[in-house]
This record gives structure tokens, C-alpha cells and sequence, in this order.
């Protein structure tokens, strides 16, 4: 097997019966070119250097012994490989050759071989190969971005119903749960928790929760310090976690990656809302600003709920009741 040292290189396998073929093509040709060169006296071992080699093109005898190119060319199509085939043979095999053309062989070439026509059919079968990979990969991105781009669209009408649903509840646990609901939807999280300020006593108390263990979750509506959130309102700023600096937390018995951000309005920190996954999936960026926007919603919401309080106690005063 003969090979170049650039491991850039593009890739050729030629498959012969004739040693002085295989030398004069690999030696003599196509390596002094740049090019990859592996080689195969027969069949089998063409078949073996195709699944390991993985070449851009391959020259195939139709008077390999044991297999012939056909046998090569069934191989190729049944592994889903894509790679183009030349076809040689002595002059009077034409029949053979439209057959391998039937079975997917990209041209064909008739011994003794002219170093000329073999050179211009490999750079036309690495034309074809290249674009066929370009194909493939423009076909990829796009599969790519039409995913993201359906699940922007996702998030961002996620969003648009979180703001009509907060407008529309009035009881504050019940906001808490939709708020929650999104923010794990939006990140793609397994588990969350919101965590609100009391304003008597400056506690941060578990208001809505999902996925946590069963001793958190009988925590619900009660004071709650998982290890974070209190930093967290107190600096403004939201954090990623992930790894020994969690698991070194009391909540990072339960997760290995964790997002929190604050709840403010008007520099005042009202709570903590939180996402995190069990499984080690980090957080992003594009993550991290989707559940500023949620938390952005929640502090509408205790703005509108503490007007509602605040109107109802004016009325109770008045002895008006509340709307």
C-alpha cells in the first residue's frame, strides 16, 4: 500500500491485478501529485482498503481476480458509500463496462492505460466528489439552521404567550408555575425553581419548583437557601454553573449544570429564577439571554401584583371591594 505523507490529501484507490499498473498509476502518477495512494491486487483486499482507506475516488480493474469491479461497485452502493469509480479493462470489454456503468461506475478507461486519461478522469471524479461533498454539507448547515430557526420561533412565541398569561392569572403561584414552565421550555432544562423575596422578612422563599428532589419539593412555599439564588439577587447578575464549582453546592446533588438569573425592577431584586440539567448539557449564551426575558415577564408580574394588593388595601379602607 502506497501512501502520501500530506494527510490533507485527497484520497485514490486503485484496485489491479498488474503489479507494473499498480506501480506505474501509484508511484509514477498520482503520488508525485500530492495525492493519498493506497493499492489492492484483488477483490477482497479493494473491498478491505475501501472501508479503511475511505477514498475520494476509486480505479477499479473489471479483471480484478476473486471480485471483479462490479463486485467492488455493489459493495460500495450497499455501505451507502458515495466515493466515484473508474472502470479499466483491456480493449473488447466494452459490454462489461456498460454493465458497471449500469451499477453506478463514473467513466471508463481501456489498457494499457495512458497516464494523460487517467489523470484527467481522476480530477473529474474529485470535481464530482468535492461538489457531491459540498452538497452534503450546504444540505447539512441548512438542516441546521432551519432547526434553530423553528426553535427561535418556538421560543420567541413561547414568550409572547408567557406575557398574555401573566396578564390574565392573579394568583401569584399560579404565575410563578407558568413563569417556570417557560423558562425550562425555552432552555431546553430538565428542572427549575423560582425563588421569590419575602418583603417582611427579606427571605428567599421556593415559589414554584420542577424536577427537584422530594425533600425540596416539601420546601414549596417556604424559606429555601439553595446555595446560589441569595448571591444571585444580591449582585444583579445571572450565573452558569457547571461541573465541581456546583457540585460543591447543596443543589448540585441534583444537577450538573445550572442557570439562574435575578429578578429586579428598578434595582430592586424581588427573586431568582432558575433552570438546571441532570444530564451534562451546559447552558449557552442564547439560554442565559431567553431567561432574562422570562425573568424580565416575572418582574412585570409582581409589579402588577402588588398593585392589586395595594389597590385592594386602599379600597378595604375606603370599604369599596376590590374588581
Amino acid at each position: 500500500m502506497a501512501t502520501s505523507l500530506n494527510s490533507g490529501a485527497e484520497k485514490i484507490l486503485i484496485a489491479d491485478e498488474d503489479p507494473d499498473v499498480l506501480d506505474s498509476l501509484a508511484r509514477q502518477t498520482l503520488l508525485p501529485m500530492g495525492y493519498q495512494v493506497a493499492t489492492a491486487a484483488d477483490g477482497p483486499t479493494a473491498i478491505q482498503r475501501i472501508i479503511t482507506f475511505h477514498p475520494d475516488v476509486v480505479i477499479a480493474s473489471l479483471t480484478l481476480p476473486r471480485l471483479t469491479a462490479k463486485d467492488v461497485l455493489v459493495t460500495l452502493r450497499a455501505q451507502g458509500l458515495e466515493a466515484p469509480v473508474i472502470v479499466t479493462a483491456p480493449v473488447g470489454m466494452e459490454s462489461m463496462a456498460l454493465r458497471a456503468f449500469r451499477l453506478g461506475a463514473r467513466d471508463y478507461l481501456s489498457k494499457p492505460l495512458r497516464e494523460a486519461e487517467v489523470v484527467s478522469s481522476v480530477e473529474r471524479a474529485l470535481v464530482e466528489a468535492r461538489l457531491r461533498r459540498e452538497r452534503e454539507a450546504l444540505a447539512s448547515r441548512l438542516a441546521e439552521t432551519n432547526q434553530e430557526l423553528e426553535q427561535r420561533v418556538k421560543q420567541l412565541t413561547l414568550l409572547h404567550g408567557i406575557g398574555r398569561a401573566i396578564t390574565s392569572l392573579d394568583q401569584m403561584d399560579q404565575v410563578a408555575g407558568r413563569l417556570l414552565e417557560g423558562a425550562r421550555f425555552a432552555t431546553e432544562a430538565d428542572m427549575g425553581w423560582l425563588m421569590l423575596r419575602e418583603d417582611d422578612s427579606g427571605q428567599l422563599v421556593l415559589r414554584a419548583q420542577h424536577g427537584l428532589p422530594t425533600p425540596i419539593v416539601a420546601r414549596l412555599g417556604q424559606a429555601w437557601d439553595d446555595g446560589l439564588s441569595p448571591s444571585v439577587l444580591v449582585s444583579g447578575e445571572g450565573m452558569r454553573l457547571s461541573g465541581d464549582g456546583l457540585r460543591r453546592l447543596a443543589i448540585g446533588q441534583a444537577c450538573q449544570t445550572a442557570l439562574l438569573t435575578p429578578i429586579r425592577t428598578r434595582g430592586e431584586g424581588l427573586g431568582v429564577i432558575a433552570v438546571a440539567n441532570r444530564r451534562p448539557r451546559d447552558f449557552t449564551q442564547h439560554d442565559q439571554a431567553l431567561l432574562e426575558a422570562v425573568a424580565d415577564y416575572a418582574s412585570i408580574a409582581l409589579i402588577n401584583a402588588r398593585l392589586f394588593r395595594s389597590l385592594e388595601a386602599r379600597l378595604a379602607t375606603d370599604g369599596m371591594p376590590a374588581t
